[in-house]
């Protein structure tokens, strides 16, 4: 009788093996620093015998892929293409000043909107009175 890889009680029959049922609804995504990308490089890069990198990069728990990466980051630009860039949606750099100056036309036409106010109840006030003059003309003073 042949021996399984998989645990087995003494009856023979395999017992599975446990697994963590605790799963993350959205998993972490692994950032690297700089540094620990020059590393994985300078080591990838002494590795002369078949199967060295495989190892390096089960050892790491890497992908070929991350090696190509970095690699076409430091030819690029060296130390600041191996920092890693912020995530999402870039800032427009005119949204500041355009929200800015959304606010000022806002607060200016309700200036605006109260001055007219004022003149309007002025002059309904001056009709009232009898301040102004009925052909429009204002008189003017001898200096």
């Amino acid at each position: 009788m042949s021996q399984d890889s998989s645990s087995s009680s003494k009856h023979g029959k395999a017992t599975p093996t446990k697994v963590d049922p605790e799963v993350k609804a959205k998993p972490e995504r692994r950032q690297f620093s700089a540094e620990y990308k020059r590393r994985i490089l300078e080591e990838a890069d002494a590795c002369t015998e078949a199967g060295q990198i495989g190892a390096l990069l089960r050892r790491e728990g890497l992908y070929s892929s991350n090696l190509v990466h970095w690699r076409k980051l430091r030819t690029e630009g060296a130390l600041k293409a191996l920092t890693p860039k912020k995530r999402g949606p870039k800032p427009d750099p005119l949204a500041d000043e355009n929200a800015a100056l959304r606010r000022r036309v806002e607060r200016l036409e309700a200036e605006l909107k109260r001055a007219e106010t004022i003149i309007e109840v002025q002059k309904k006030l001056s009709d009232l009175l009898g301040l102004s003059e009925p052909s429009g003309q204002k008189n003017e003073e001898p200096q």
